[in-house]
C-alpha cells in the first residue's frame, strides 16, 4: 500500500501529515470509547485507492481494518498492542 503522501486522521479532528510510526502510536494511544474512537490512514487524494483504519472495541483492545480495491483486499483483525498496530500502519 504505497502513496506519495498519505495522513492520519483521528475522530476528534487531530491529524497528522506522512505520520511515522511513533505518530501513529501517539494517536492510537490517545483513542477512547467516547469522543475519539478511531483513527482512519490513508493517501492525500480525492479519492484514495486503500485505506487502514483502528478503532477502540467496546470489550477492549482494537480492531484494525486494511482495504485495497485496486487488488480487492480487504481484512479486518483485532489486536491488543498500540506497538504493533502502530508498526503495521507504517508498513
Amino acid at each position: 500500500m504505497g502513496a506519495q503522501y498519505y495522513g492520519a486522521d483521528s475522530e476528534n479532528g487531530d491529524r497528522i501529515d506522512d505520520p511515522s510510526e511513533d505518530a501513529l502510536f501517539m494517536m492510537v494511544s490517545d483513542l477512547n470509547d467516547s469522543d475519539n474512537t478511531f483513527v482512519v490512514v490513508q493517501p492525500d487524494e480525492d479519492d484514495p485507492v486503500w485505506f487502514a483504519s483502528v478503532a477502540v472495541l467496546d470489550e477492549g483492545g482494537y480492531e484494525f481494518v486494511r482495504r485495497d480495491t485496486t487488488r480487492n483486499e480487504h481484512e479486518v483483525t483485532t489486536a491488543t498492542s498500540i506497538n504493533d498496530i502502530a508498526r503495521d500502519l507504517t508498513v
